[in-house]
């Protein structure tokens, strides 16, 4: 164990939702222990060589050990694969005197707990979905401590608390950006908004669906914030030219969001998937939601959103009972309710877990046998 200079390995690379909890928990190890030193491992798959380095981590990239879903010939390839990953990852470990590893699931995290284990070093495993890839399957049979986002995930004695997020989430203020955020999008800076958004590529049903609705929801004086997708185009019928002419459109269209801090504050409601990231992000800044499941893979992304629907603080639509009339009806519903809307957006809050990132990163440090705030954890 170290006492000093904690060295701490995040294990977390390949798609945002593996990347932006190692982050977030990177951030937090640093608060609590401002001397720490924080390695992030990656492949040169998916998003970590851009978003990682950008954060101020050092990057170490380790070969990636995909997990086939099929008998097929990569299936024969894995033994291999596996053993020169661990290889990489063992000398990474050494080169920076690891004290922890945490990982987070995915390519890199196989080969992470596996080097981890066979150097004796502790691991802390995180689960951010409802049910448990391979990775983590097999992490936790050497963890250490085992934290997940939600309940049921398929790990035994998972503590859960929730997904890591950014500060510029937890911390978001939404009441008090609310005229700045309108200002951005140039939305309407009193009337409700519904934001609209499908991930970074977007999703056909819910633009299909929200392009139906556009004129119903305009009527009832509702304004839209859509982010249907850089690839996707919506064919919107407005309510006219003096509509789209006015300083105030109430249908504002854009390819992507940059600042979902700024989409969450502008908006009352909104209507998107149930992705693991989404459904924290959204009630952890207490906006009430309209999840909308993606209709095929396992059933998790229901089980993502279900914890903050039985609690009040959103509600859960079949993608394919998705259409235009439900989409006007529950929203005009909702905001038309302010006690009500209150309320779910109260709900949400509460079902979020604003402290994840720091919950975490205390777990991490524990298990490194480092101090926090000035105490040993044992």
């Amino acid at each position: 164990m170290t006492s000093n200079e904690p060295s701490v390995v995040v294990a977390g690379g390949g798609s945002a939702g593996h990347v932006e909890p190692a982050l977030a928990t990177a951030d937090a190890v640093r608060r609590l222990r401002p001397d720490a030193r924080v390695t992030a491992l990656g492949t040169e798959r998916g998003l970590d060589t851009r978003l990682i380095p950008a954060r101020g981590y050092p990057l170490e990239l380790i070969p990636p050990v995909p997990l086939p879903r099929k008998p097929n010939l990569d299936l024969a390839k894995l033994p291999l694969r596996v053993v020169r990953s661990v290889r990489r990852t063992r000398a990474v470990l050494r080169e920076v005197g690891a004290d922890v590893v945490v990982g987070f699931g995915g390519y890199v995290s196989l080969p992470a707990y596996l080097a981890a284990a066979s150097m004796r070093l502790p691991i802390v495993v995180h689960e951010a979905n409802a049910r448990a890839g391979v990775a983590n399957k097999v992490g936790a049979r050497f963890a250490r401590a085992v934290c997940a986002a939600v309940p049921g995930s398929g790990l035994a004695g998972a503590e859960v608390i929730g997904i890591p997020l950014r500060r510029e989430i937890t911390e978001l203020d939404r009441a008090g950006l609310r005229a700045q955020a309108r200002a951005h999008f140039g939305l309407d800076p009193q009337g409700p908004v519904l934001l609209v958004f499908g991930g970074s590529q977007g999703a056909r049903s819910l633009n299909e669906a929200v392009s139906a609705a556009v004129p119903a929801l305009t009527a009832a004086g509702v304004s839209v914030l859509h982010a249907h997708g850089p690839k996707n185009t919506p064919a919107v019928g407005i309510t006219g030219v003096e509509a789209l002419s006015s300083s105030h459109p109430p249908y504002h269209p854009v390819p992507y969001l940059e600042r979902m801090d700024l989409a969450y504050a502008a908006a009352d409601v909104a209507l998107c998937r149930a992705g693991a990231m989404t459904v924290a992000e959204v009630s952890t800044v207490g906006l009430p939601a309209i999840y909308v499941p993606l209709p095929h893979g396992n059933g998790e992304q229901a089980l993502n959103a279900r914890p903050v629907v039985d609690a009040g603080g959103g509600m859960l639509v079949a993608d394919a009972e998705l259409t235009g009339e439900t989409v006007s009806s529950l929203v005009t519903g909702l905001v038309g309710d302010p006690d009500r809307l209150a309320a779910t957006a109260a709900a949400a809050r509460r079902s979020g877990h604003a402290g994840a990132d720091e919950t975490l990163a205390a777990t991490v440090l524990e298990a490194a046998g480092a101090s926090v705030s000035g105490r040993t954890r044992t």
